[in-house]
């Protein structure tokens, strides 16, 4: 007996597994090799969004800059707010005649030990949405804004002051408008402004 019959001897009694496939094995590679290139494609995809979004923040020049929705002039737009980390804010929005307006502000708040601190993001970002604007028309008309509502106050004036409640979402607002000289806002009562 040669050393090829020992083999086939040997060997002959072992049986493939019926489940086993040389098809099914390659597609298995295959499947393989696309999920790591699908993980490969996402990563780079990732690392393009970092980059790019870092080469947007260094175009701002460090400012922090969101797009938000606010009501203005009864109604809701959408302003792109810049944060300079100092309490102040420049927006700017489209108005309804399609002219782009840009405004800002900023304020800060005194802590109880009397010391003064710039507004953070988060309590100008709440003034902005909670906010009462005042208009004066040429054709002598004061109109008050504040969310969705539109009031005119033209005729309510008495002594210089207009008294205006607001019926608002979370919470009702009360309105003391100086003709011409600004207004105060509580949620309590009518501030004495």
């Amino acid at each position: 007996m040669s050393n090829r019959d020992n083999y086939k001897k040997a060997f002959s009694a072992l049986q493939t597994s019926c489940d086993f496939s040389l098809e099914d094995e390659k597609m298995a590679i295959l499947k393989r090799k696309a999920v790591i290139k699908n993980v490969v494609a996402a990563a780079a995809i990732c690392l393009a969004v970092i980059a790019l979004s870092g080469t947007a923040y260094a175009a701002n020049v460090g400012g922090i800059q969101r797009i938000i929705q606010l009501w203005i002039h009864g109604d809701q737009t959408t302003a792109t707010i810049e944060f300079d980390g100092a309490g102040n804010y420049t927006m700017e929005y489209t108005d309804e005649d399609g002219n782009i307006r840009e405004s800002g502000g900023g304020g800060i708040a005194i802590e109880p030990d009397g010391t003064e601190r710039p507004l953070t993001e988060e309590e100008l970002l709440a003034d902005l949405v909670n906010d009462v604007d005042v208009e004066y028309y040429d054709d002598g008309r004061v109109i008050l804004y504040f969310m969705d509502q539109v009031v005119d106050i033209t005729d309510k004036f008495e002594d210089g002051r207009c008294y205006v409640f607001l019926d608002g979402e979370d919470e009702d607002l009360y309105v003391t408008v100086r003709y011409q000289n600004g207004w105060a806002i509580s949620s309590d009562k009518y501030p004495e402004y």
